[in-house]
């Protein structure tokens, strides 16, 4: 069962790709989003083991146990063969989650363009930065609100900088670095999908023609020769598995593999304890690092490798939770959530206009931050400008790159 098992979270999320390239509706809802459904579902209608009482107790006070332990325990009648394959099943989910994450890292940084990025508009630089203040601030004000609502709430707020200078992946990082169990990190991420349509609706309907009323027009300057080769391809993995791309890919892999045994050989040097913080944060830095080798920055398809990664660590934390559990949780979490993402915008919009940045420099570093890269150009439609498309991807790529170490420091400050 174990290897079938295996075989499910590392093929369907090829499927769930497949399908999200070929049917609208489905490229409208997100990969990342269906492979969430998939994992619950498949998390909740039995075909996946779960522990008994006594299993989970000793599960909770650690889940390292030996096989000679499960074989006592079964021998003496404390535990059931179902209880065994449970502790195999979880095994294999940890495992995955422990190093899907350190594996998509690099893949989705080896494209990084620090360069371009240093030669960015001004601007745009400039709302960028505006724009990670006002997450930074309101994310500790929500902090200092709600931290009576929750367990480790520094961790919360750490996961949540990632999550809103970075995206998912900096979201799964900070899950791991700061060891948040998979109920809350499924539900922050659920109420962050929640309001982030709301967001978006917002942006493209009234909340264009209000910024817009409040904030300077945007220059018609255009900057796209500073971008390179910056794009976001709708179609990213048509021909992702041609004979070209395949060996590009191999290349990619190999250097991500190396880069995640040097992290790991380093983090022996540091406590037991801090073991996932150092190579996170190793790996994010050696990652950027190698963006600089021109051979590596333009490895064909190692961005779309590194989200391949992301969708089979969504399918499998969803997997692992409790929608009883879930369910339970307090409603506070999605007011904090709520608040981050319009108070952010709010306190955004007066930074800028304070700093004299246009609107729709404002807009799009916005939503690459609070969304990600690919809603850029779902704003950047209806406001008719294509030239700020471009700028609103830089943004949220570096996002990628920072959301670690923003995240991991704010939690350690406000713990």
């Amino acid at each position: 069962m174990i290897i079938v098992l295996t075989f499910f979270f590392l093929l369907v999320p090829v499927l769930i790709l497949f399908l999200t390239e070929r049917v609208s509706v489905l490229n409208k809802i997100g990969a990342i989003i269906i492979a969430y459904a998939v994992g619950l579902v498949i998390g909740h209608i039995g075909l996946l083991h779960k522990p008994g009482e006594f299993l989970e107790t000793a599960m909770q006070i650690g889940t390292t146990i030996s096989s000679d332990q499960l074989n006592s325990w079964l021998v003496n009648g404390m535990i059931t063969l179902e209880d065994v394959t449970a502790y195999k099943i979880f095994m294999l989910q940890d495992t995955l989650v422990s190093i899907v994450i350190p594996v998509a890292l690099p893949l989705l940084l080896f494209s990084l363009k620090i360069k371009v990025w240093f030669r960015m508009s001004g601007i745009t630089m400039l709302s960028m930065l505006l724009a990670i203040v006002a997450a930074v601030g309101i994310i500790s004000v929500g902090y200092y609100l709600f931290k009576e609502d929750f367990n480790s709430a520094e961790k919360l707020a750490g996961m949540m900088v990632g999550l809103y200078t970075g995206g998912t992946p900096n979201l799964a990082s900070l899950k791991e670095m700061l060891d948040v169990d998979a109920n809350t990190y499924i539900m922050v991420h659920t109420y962050d999908t929640a309001v982030g349509v709301i967001y978006l609706l917002f942006i493209i309907t009234i909340g264009k023609h209000i910024f817009r009323g409040f904030l300077k027009p945007y220059p018609k300057l255009t900057h796209t020769d500073l971008y390179e080769n910056i794009t976001f391809n709708e179609n990213a993995y048509q021909n992702f598995f041609s004979k070209k791309n395949l060996r590009q890919l191999g290349i990619a892999l190999g250097l991500s593999i190396a880069i995640v045994g040097l992290s790991g050989g380093l983090s022996f040097l540091f406590p037991p304890s801090q073991l996932m913080l150092v190579v996170i944060l190793t790996i994010t830095t050696l990652s950027i690092a190698a963006s600089f080798v021109p051979k590596i920055n333009k490895l064909e398809k190692s961005f779309e490798l590194g989200m391949y990664f992301i969708i089979v660590f969504s399918l499998v934390v969803a997997t692992m939770a409790d929608i009883q559990k879930l369910i339970s949780i307090s409603g506070s979490l999605f007011l904090y959530i709520s608040i981050v993402v319009f108070g952010t915008l709010v306190l955004h919009a007066l930074f800028s206009k304070i700093f004299r940045v246009d609107a729709d420099t404002f807009m799009v570093t916005s939503t690459a931050l609070i969304c990600s890269p690919p809603f850029v150009p779902m704003v950047a439609g209806p406001l008719k400008n294509k030239e700020v498309i471009v700028s609103g991807l830089t943004v949220g790529i570096m996002g990628y790159a920072i959301g670690n170490y923003l995240g991991i420091t704010l939690a350690a400050l406000l713990k």
